[in-house]
């Protein structure tokens, strides 16, 4: 049975130790490299992936063969919990983009789990409608917020979602968050060092100044960030 500890993935830290005893004699920890497939695109979702430290990215094809990301999930989430409701497809490609550690369980224990647990019912109700709620405010920010400020939002979550201020992410894959070109992001990622918010070398990014970066974030940050605190609330059991 793996032993976890409620400083790891947020989730499972706010599930009852009854709940979380059912979900832990059924786990194991894995750590995945970048670019682990979890899901194809139309997979049935065969595993639950609970983040500990990295973090996962959900993509989704166009026609002409581009990925567009359009989603993440780190250690205040999961991938595949829909499985706990019974056999589901993935709708996109789901990869893992920052390597780490990862707690795991394959999705027809969850689902034996979800029917034998009211608690663990709703963490998947809850955190479905957080998802939901986050995929609205990114569509609305991507039209409305310019490319420096969903850089600092994008920098601040991915920060938030592995429990560090140093990213292993490229210039490249930034781009591909925020709907733009990689020239465009090394440009704005230049001027937040010059103003000290960050410092960037070959594939990673520091953040030295948060509260630099918060300000010139845009108003999505802070309602993202709220959406996660009323999943917790709403996870007190």
């Amino acid at each position: 049975m793996l032993k976890l500890t409620r400083q790891g993935n947020r989730l499972l830290g706010a599930l009852p130790s009854k709940a979380l005893e059912l979900l832990q004699q059924d786990m194991r920890q894995v750590s995945l490299q970048r670019g682990t497939v979890c899901f194809e695109a139309g997979q049935l979702i065969d595993r639950v992936y609970f983040p500990l430290t990295g973090m996962i990215s959900l993509f989704v094809t166009t026609g002409d063969g581009e990925m567009i990301e359009t989603g993440t999930i780190g250690r205040e989430g999961a991938a595949g919990l829909q499985s706990g409701f019974g056999e589901r497809k993935s709708y996109g490609l789901t990869t893992i983009q920052i390597a780490g550690d990862f707690a795991t369980i394959a999705a027809t224990r969850f689902e034996q789990a979800v029917s034998n647990s009211a608690p663990i019912r709703d963490l998947v109700f809850h955190y479905t409608e957080v998802l939901w709620a986050e995929a609205q405010q990114i569509a609305a920010c991507n039209a409305a917020h310019s490319g420096s400020a969903r850089l600092c939002r994008r920098l601040l979550q991915v920060a938030d979602c592995i429990g560090s201020d140093h990213i292993p992410l490229t210039h490249e894959y930034l781009a591909t968050m925020i709907g733009a070109r990689r020239t465009t992001v090394t440009l704005l990622a230049l001027e937040l060092q010059e103003l000290g918010a960050i410092e960037c070398s070959r594939g990673k990014i520091a953040i030295l100044d948060r509260r630099a970066l918060e300000a010139c974030a845009c108003e999505c940050y802070k309602s993202m960030t709220q959406h996660n605190l009323t999943l917790k609330m709403g996870l007190t059991f």
